[in-house]
């Protein structure tokens, strides 16, 4: 037996799976690809892009495993629905408490990230057609906190959408718009190169007066890389989506591996066609930092394919951490009227006044940080290192050993603790460096 009984409410298949981790990596990420490259050169850039699309493959691997659990004090089968579910049932309370604080973090910063971004977007579609009309060198300036009060507003009314499972067509829509944006970034980066005839860029990358400023530009550009692949805390999630047969542990591995093969092929290209572009003066976000002015149109319609693709991947990380804080309130509190009534004026969508309430708040939350940390590539390097190795290093690792039963002094958990306290080692170094930069940025 299992306490998700009911089959038919699971109709998803390889190629939702796929939408879904899409959706989720091939995002803002990807547009900052270009400036790690120009930190780290032509060698350590793309080697170190392979890397992280490894440590994400190896995490999504890993937590295949830990989809379905047996109680082995009654022997009940049950499906862990959610990264916190894992790993509540499978490491027990107190590191579900501590997985969950980090889990809502790392919600919260992406809801922050995708804000920001959007309204870069945004902004850039002003500034885009702006340059058009009065030339290149014409003082197009304008703030981002108009735009981010609209795309909260937006948020507002996507976040009504009922649960993550209601999300597929959303995430079909925006795994599109992210495939065109990143193919239209790669697309304009190579026409750049062919223009000016030579491949820009170095073995060692940006050359800095100080041996020390260029440990922590390496160190932030390993957090905007960091950032670009995972998907891990929305993985089992994503899973919980599938049809039991074929089963979900088949279909989930095959997604995973297609989305990090995709995902690593779109990075490299966006990252590394946009450095040999621009070489030292790569632009922090790809399609609004302005390398490319024209064709105008070409740059408009790639910054609102952005916009809407981070419209869903804003609900495809929210909506667990929606699902996750309503239990605890229906479960507390189940007689209460606010918190399981409908609103009769629209039963479709099955609102009430505290989901209403709960999801504008949070959105107000994340559009307020953003309006308060607006530095796009500073924000995204610590939000690539701050939970990147609990989240799909340490709590993956820790719940498949404890999964096989593995003993601590065999040669499989050996191998595996070294590798996570190996990427603990380049996350706190990334997180340190990225810290740095975005207080810099902020009382610069």
């Amino acid at each position: 037996m299992c306490d998700h009984p009911i089959p038919g409410e699971r109709s998803g298949t390889v190629w939702t799976a796929l939408a879904h981790i899409i959706t989720a990596v091939i995002g803002s990420g990807v547009l900052t690809l270009g400036w790690s490259l120009s930190q780290l050169g032509w060698i350590a850039g793309p080697f170190t892009m392979l890397a992280f699309s490894s440590v994400t493959l190896a995490s999504a691997l890993l937590l295949c495993n830990c989809y379905k659990w047996s109680d082995p004090n009654t022997g009940v089968l049950y499906r862990n629905g959610s990264y916190l579910d894992a790993v509540h049932r499978i490491l027990g309370k107190k590191n579900a408490y501590v997985c969950g604080v980090i889990v809502r973090i790392n919600f919260i910063k992406l809801g922050i990230v995708y804000t920001i971004t959007s309204s870069l977007s945004m902004r850039a579609i002003q500034k885009s057609n702006c340059y058009h009309k009065l030339g290149h060198e014409a003082s197009c300036n304008y703030g981002n906190t108009y735009y981010m009060l609209i795309f909260g507003l937006i948020q507002v009314f996507v976040s009504q959408i009922p649960d993550f499972r209601n999300t597929e067509w959303l995430s079909v829509t925006a795994a599109i718009m992210s495939f065109a944006y990143a193919s239209i970034g790669t697309g304009l980066g190579l026409a750049k190169v062919i223009e000016n005839g030579e491949i820009k860029g170095s073995i060692s990358g940006m050359p800095v007066v100080h041996a020390e400023n260029k440990v922590w530009l390496v160190s932030q550009a390993l957090g905007d890389i960091a950032f670009a692949f995972p998907f891990s805390v929305i993985f089992l999630e994503i899973m919980d989506t599938l049809k039991p047969y074929p089963v979900e542990k088949v279909t989930m591995k095959k997604a995973s591996i297609m989305a990090v093969c995709i995902t690593l092929f779109f990075n490299l290209c966006c990252g590394g066609f946009s450095y040999a572009a621009f070489g030292n003066f790569t632009p922090g976000n790809l399609l609004s930092g302005f390398g490319f002015y024209e064709p105008y149109w070409l740059v408009d319609f790639a910054n609102v394919c952005v916009v809407l693709h981070l419209v869903g991947g804003y609900q495809v990380f929210t909506q667990p951490m929606y699902a996750s804080i309503e239990k605890f309130f229906t479960e507390k509190y189940p007689n209460s009227a606010f918190v399981h009534g409908q609103l009769k004026q629209m039963p479709g969508l099955r609102l009430n006044l505290m989901r209403l309430c709960l999801r504008t708040s949070y959105v107000g939350l994340t559009t307020g940080f953003s309006m308060l940390f607006p530095y796009f590539n500073q924000v995204v390097g610590v939000a690539g290192a701050v939970n990147f190795w609990p989240v799909v290093v340490y709590f993956p690792v820790e719940m498949y050993l404890a999964q096989k039963n593995i003993a601590p002094r065999t040669r499989k958990a050996i191998l595996l603790r070294i590798y996570s306290f190996v990427t603990l080692a380049v996350i706190l170094f990334a997180f340190v460096g990225s810290i740095k930069s975005l207080i810099a940025a902020r009382f610069s």
